[in-house]
């Protein structure tokens, strides 16, 4: 009887050092996101959940409602919770450096997805070419109108992606400026990529130059529908070429019908999964591969930002009326229905 209970008692020791040992090598990863009233955020956040889930990691969710107290605040309580790795989209760059300072102190890896924190201990930072997103943007307008009055619509001014983007436009729009082509005659960010405000700014751009306005540079799809809708109040809406980035449904509808020029497609399928891949790795201590180091004042354009990132970008694709097939609905990155809802069936390739 006592050899039994030994035995017993050895088996259930052994069960409970298993058991701490699969929970050691369980990751806890954090999800904070600045907001879900992007049709992105909420598709990526579900999709990061799942993938992580799958590779035996416990998720924590939070979103901050476009409040960066409120998302230091949870990225504060992860650390508190014992997650091993947060993946932040920043609402504002700058006030999120802080709260991943405070992570680094107590040994829990930050990535920043696909908006810089404007922070050296942020152990990586994963992207898409911004920059290039901004070319993309405007070699689309430029192609079909490449002089005349040009109305600017930046991004949020607290995410320095708008920064990076507008660097694109302008490497692009420079020379046709310089040569007085194109007269800049409006320029204005939009807090928070919001659609509403795009539109009311939109709105105001139209009254203050009698609606002359040849062509809209608009930073990503929720600021250029905003714009649309401003425009087509005035009867605007597919004579005045315009841009975007994001590829979201209704962008791409806006692009089948004429009245979007181009969305800058960005496949989020593959950066979802590199940020759990890389989440897994930083919880494990293992080397994450394929990144390269960049400034923070060359990120920013800021030269007072001290220090380096570990940064790793994706390519782009712009997404005009004559490849949105090919490159969106082929691609399954979104539906045939929905890319050409309310399109003529003469005005749209057919559904193979």
């Amino acid at each position: 009887m006592k050899r039994f209970t030994i035995i017993l008692l050895t088996i259930v020791l052994l069960v409970v050092i298993s058991l701490s040992v699969f929970a050691a090598d369980k990751p806890k990863i954090g999800l904070s996101f600045s907001d879900f009233t992007l049709e992105r955020w909420v598709r990526e956040a579900e999709e990061m959940t799942k993938l992580a889930n799958n590779a035996g990691a416990e998720v924590i969710v939070q979103e901050a409602n476009h409040d960066p107290k409120i998302q230091n605040d949870q990225i504060e309580n992860m650390v508190l919770q014992g997650v091993d790795v947060i993946i932040i989209v920043a609402e504002d760059g700058a006030a999120a450096a802080t709260a991943v300072d405070a992570a680094s102190q107590a040994g829990v890896k930050c990535i920043a997805y696909d908006r810089l924190i404007k922070s050296p201990n942020a152990s990586v930072y994963i992207s898409f070419d911004n920059v290039e997103v901004g070319r993309a943007e405007a070699r689309g307008v430029i192609a079909v109108k490449d002089r005349g009055k040009f109305a600017l619509l930046g991004g949020s001014p607290t995410d320095n992606n708008a920064t990076l983007v507008r660097k694109g436009q302008m490497e692009v729009l420079k020379p046709y400026i310089d040569s007085g082509q194109i007269e800049v005659v409006a320029d204005q960010w939009v807090p928070n990529w919001d659609t509403t405000e795009a539109l009311k700014i939109m709105e105001n751009m139209l009254t203050a130059t009698n609606n002359q306005i040849d062509a809209v540079v608009a930073s990503n799809d929720s600021t250029a529908l905003g714009a649309i809708e401003a425009l087509r109040a005035q009867g605007l809406a597919g004579k005045v070429p315009i841009s975007a980035q994001d590829a979201t449904a209704a962008g791409c509808n806006a692009v089948a019908k004429g009245d979007l020029t181009v969305t800058v497609y960005k496949d989020i399928r593959l950066l979802v999964p590199l940020s759990i891949e890389i989440a897994v790795k930083l919880a494990k201590g293992e080397a994450v591969e394929g990144l390269q180091d960049f400034s923070l004042a060359e990120l920013t354009g800021d030269a007072n930002l001290k220090g380096s990132v570990p940064c790793r970008f994706l390519e782009v694709v712009g997404a005009t009326k004559d490849n949105l097939y090919d490159v969106i609905v082929k691609s399954g990155y979104q539906s045939y229905d929905d890319v050409y809802k309310g399109v003529p069936e003469g005005d749209r390739p057919p559904k193979i």
